[in-house]
């Protein structure tokens, strides 16, 4: 069981220590998919899909997916960019190893704030439900930024908060009804216990937009799906 540690975010949020969320990730790395597919009605497909559209979109050659995880948003990218490389990186190897299982090719164990990449490597760095489990939501982005070639774009795909009625619907399914699932489905209900909390914390729509500027990005935009539950953003390297 892992045993909780908290530590304060750059942007003011009380958020779970690195390592202990790696260790959460250890945990469930084997029903991770699974119980993504279930608790999302298996519209993380549909999330991850746009995300690849607006990816192609920008015409990459070099890609850098961040926080990957088992490598689904890579490889949506991946398919979607066929004549591109595609890196995957995680902080945590076990997940990686799922990744790897799926066709990723090419992985790197790597500290999204602290990238073991040179300057201006990338033409796209995207992460997809990562940038909010980060220590530092500056110093990540700023790691992108840096990595990122001049032009280059960078997409954050994350859970939001739905706006009205909706988000008094959602909060009990998120603080309530979700863990329990999560915890049946992986047999590790504190690894999702979290959850709730760091979504309700992470910026979206216009307060995403003033951390990308913040950190040295124009021509910033954004889009929620499925009624406001998610949030997809991008900016440009300046």
């Amino acid at each position: 069981m892992v045993e909780r540690q908290t530590v304060q975010n750059s942007g003011g949020a009380s958020r779970e220590a690195p390592e202990t969320v790696r260790r959460m990730f250890e945990e469930i790395a084997g029903r991770y998919d699974l119980a993504n597919r279930l608790l999302s009605g298996g519209m993380d497909h549909l999330w991850r899909r746009r995300a690849a559209e607006l990816v192609a979109g920008w015409r990459p050659v070099r890609i850098l997916d961040l926080a990957t995880g088992s490598g689904d948003l890579a490889l949506a990218v991946a398919s979607a960019c066929p004549e591109a490389g595609v890196v995957g990186a995680d902080f945590c190897e076990a997940m990686l190893e799922h990744a790897r299982v799926k066709g990723l090719r090419e992985t790197v164990v790597a500290d999204g704030c602290a990238l073991p990449f040179a300057e201006a490597s990338f033409d796209v760095v995207t992460v997809g439900f990562g940038l909010r489990n980060m220590e530092s939501w500056d110093r990540a982005l700023g790691e992108m930024r840096r990595v990122l070639r001049p032009g280059g774009r960078v997409l954050v795909l994350d859970f939001a908060m739905p706006p009205g009625a909706l988000r008094w619907l959602y909060r009990p399914y998120l603080h309530h009804v979700l863990p329990r699932l999560a915890g049946w489905i992986t047999g590790r209900p504190e690894a999702y216990r979290y959850l709730g909390e760091s979504i309700e914390q992470f910026p979206s729509g216009a307060r995403m937009q003033q951390l990308l500027e913040h950190t040295g990005y124009g021509e910033v935009g954004w889009e929620f799906l499925t009624g406001g539950v998610v949030g997809l953003y991008w900016g440009r390297k300046v």
